[in-house]
This record gives structure tokens, sequence and C-alpha cells, in this order.
């Protein structure tokens, strides 16, 4: 009976000790430390990435289902007979190699230029000293923000006139004289990455007899190699999906991939009706879902390779703040 008296304090401190572990494991010794924080953490991610996920889920599905199955309302994401004539029909409907290097070769050449081009802009508005500067500053925020449909219709008759139209130099003239797509943004961004730089490189270069010429291609555009890549990628990933400008100033002769995707249900069904005439037709619904699939597959992969880069490029630029 002592011995269970002398033993009490001890399993109750042994139990109190126990419910402050299971506590500790459950709540953590921040808000964000336990488990249950985490669960909660996890399941909201969850939600959001399939949210997120889902388009994709439906477009890759789609592509390999059969006839049979578009038409069965009880098949959603797994097909029960899987096809790749889908596949097959996209690739001819869509001329796939001729759009895909007309494609490649506008949101290719134009990212590189507008990388180099906004730099050299982004470096002289942030560093050089001459008259003017903020005023040339707020014309290229200004060209930020005036919508392109303003502006579209003295470009097309100006390309007209200069034999441009059907051809890519519609987009890689304006890239070179740092008037492309969202070259106003890009500029911004090298801007106020040159002015978060030291200007100790810039005096200690000076020092040693550098132009500015040679700084600027020596020192600083290395320097700036992760806005180089957030630059390049956000270019070549709108260059790539780009469809307004690409139906004002391209035709049949010069087509990128948005364009053929445009007009792929007419190659499908044969018809000659208005786009907004043409109703939703499942039998087709899995060749434009190939199709979906073959144009988001390039920058995708283009992306997984250059996330990492991408990734530190957006934190060294400041865009996250």
């Amino acid at each position: 009976m002592k011995l269970q008296t002398r033993m009490q304090p001890l399993l109750a401190f042994a139990r109190r000790k126990q419910g402050q572990r299971v506590r500790l494991v459950l709540l953590g010794k921040h808000t964000n430390d336990g488990l249950i924080a985490k669960l909660l953490l996890y399941a909201v991610l969850s939600i959001v990435a399939f949210l997120y996920l889902q388009p994709l889920l439906y477009v890759v599905s789609t592509m390999f289902k059969s006839l049979s199955d578009l038409i069965d309302p009880t098949v959603k994401y797994l097909p029960r007979d899987w096809t790749l004539g889908n596949v097959a029909k996209a690739w001819v409907g869509l001329e796939y190699p001729s759009a895909f290097a007309n494609t490649l070769v506008i949101a290719l050449f134009c990212s590189i230029i507008q990388v180099i081009v906004c730099a050299i802009t982004g470096y002289g508005l942030a560093r050089l000293r001459f008259p003017g500067r903020g005023l040339l500053f707020f014309l290229v925020v200004l060209t930020f923000l005036i919508p392109p449909q303003v502006y579209v219709i003295p470009l097309f008759v100006i390309y007209g006139k200069l034999g441009l139209l059907n051809t890519p130099f519609v987009f890689l003239i304006p890239a070179l004289f740092g008037q492309g797509l969202r070259s106003a943004l890009f500029i911004i961004i090298f801007r106020q990455f040159f002015l978060g730089q030291p200007k100790a490189l810039e005096e200690a270069a000076k020092l040693d007899g550098a132009t500015v010429n040679r700084l600027f291609w020596r020192i600083m555009l290395p320097l700036a190699s992760s806005a180089c890549i957030v630059v390049f990628l956000f270019s070549f990933i709108w260059y790539w999906n780009m469809y307004y400008e690409a139906s004002m100033f391209l035709s049949s002769d010069f087509t990128p991939l948005s364009i053929r995707l445009d007009s792929l249900e007419q190659v499908l069904t044969g018809n000659t009706m208005t786009h907004f005439n043409i109703k939703q037709n499942p039998v087709t619904e899995g060749a434009k879902m190939s199709a979906v699939f073959l144009i988001l597959l390039p920058p995708t992969l283009l992306y997984m390779f250059a996330q990492r880069w991408f990734t530190e490029g957006i934190e060294r630029t400041g865009l996250v703040e």
C-alpha cells in the first residue's frame, strides 16, 4: 500500500510528460510545427495542385480516348479503350512540323533579341546619366500600359507598306528596337536589377580603364544571368502562346501553332462555318486535346529543364517583392 502511494506521483509525472510529448507532436512548439498544421497545409496544397492540374489531366486523358469513350458520359479520366489515333489526327491537322518550326523561329530568336536589347536599355536607364532619362523611362512604362489593340492597325498599315506581313520580321524587327512583346516589362526588370548592383564594381572597373561598353559586356551582363533567364523564359512563353498579334500579321503562308489550333476544327470536320457557329463536337474532342498537348509540350519541357535557374532568377530580380 505504501509502495503504491509512493508510485502515484511518479505515475502522474510520467503521464504529464507523455501528454506533453503528444501535444508537442500534434501542435508543435510554434503554430506551423505540429502534425495537425502540417496535415492541414498538405491538404490545402493538394487541393490547389489538383485545381491547377485538373485541366491538364483532362487534356491527357481525353487525347487517348476512343470514339466510344468520348461519347460515353460515364468515362471520366481513365479511358476504357486507349488509342493514339487522336495524336495522329492532331499531328496532321496542325501540320505540326512546319507550324512548330515557324513558332520556334519566332519564339526563340525574338526571345534572344529581347534579352540583349532589353538588358542594354535597362542598364542605360539604371546606370548612365543623360538628359531626358526620366522621360524616356516614363515612355517605356507608358508602352507597357497601352493595350496592343490601340496601335495594331497603324502597325498593320506600316508592315504592309514595308512588305513585312506574313513573315517573322513583323516580330523580329520590333524586338530588335526594344518594342517586342512585353519589352517594357523586361526593361523594367533589368533596370531594377542593375540598380541593385553596388557602384563599387563600376568604379573599380573604370579605374582599370574599362569603357562603358566593356563594363557592360564583361561585368554587368554576366552578373545579370539570372535576370536574363527570367526574361528569356517569359518572352519565349509569351511568343509561343501569342494569338492576337499572330492572327493580325500572319496568314496561311506562315502560321504558328496558335493559328493552326484555331483552324483545327475546320480541318478535322471539313466545314466552313464561322467561329461563332461552330458547336462542340465530341467526335473531334480527342484530336483537339491532342493538339493542345502537342503545343504545350515544348514550353513545358523547357520550363522543367530551367526550373531551378528560373526560380533563382525570380528571387534575385525582386519579382517576388
